[in-house]
C-alpha cells in the first residue's frame, strides 16, 4: 500500500491531527483517510486551484463559526496569493449562508489575523 500519509503531509504542509489519530488505531484507517485528503487537496487539471479551494474552506469555516480554523486557513490564502478582496468576498459569502450574526461574530478576529499576515 502506498504511503498516502506522508503524501498528505507534502500536499498539506502537515500532517493533520484525523491522520496521526487515526495511526494510532489502524494503520490501513490512516491510509485511507489520507487517500481522502489527497483526492480533496491534489490540484488537478481543469480543477479548483489551491487558492480557491482554501477560499471555499474558509468561507464554510467562517459560516459555520470555526473561527480557528478559518484564521488557520488565513495563512494559507497568503501563501496561495490569495488578495484582500478574495478573502473579503469569501467573508462576505460567509455572512450570506451563515447569517449576519454569524458575521459579527468571526470578523473581529478574521480581519485581525489579515493585518498581522499584512493581508
Amino acid at each position: 500500500m502506498a504511503d498516502n500519509t506522508q503524501e498528505v503531509k507534502d500536499i498539506k504542509g502537515f500532517k493533520p491531527r484525523s491522520i496521526i489519530y487515526a495511526e494510532e488505531m489502524n494503520k490501513d484507517l490512516a491510509e485511507g483517510i489520507s487517500a481522502f485528503y489527497s483526492a480533496v487537496w491534489t490540484e488537478r487539471e481543469n480543477g479548483l486551484s489551491m487558492k480557491n479551494k482554501h477560499l471555499l474552506v474558509f468561507a464554510i469555516a467562517c459560516s459555520e463559526l470555526k473561527i480557528e480554523s478559518a484564521v488557520k486557513i488565513l495563512e494559507r490564502l497568503k501563501k496561495f496569493g490569495a488578495t484582500p478582496e478574495e478573502v473579503k468576498d469569501a467573508m462576505m459569502i460567509a455572512a450570506w449562508t451563515g447569517g449576519l450574526q454569524n458575521f459579527t461574530d468571526f470578523t473581529p478576529a478574521i480581519l485581525r489575523e489579515m493585518e498581522k499576515l499584512g493581508f
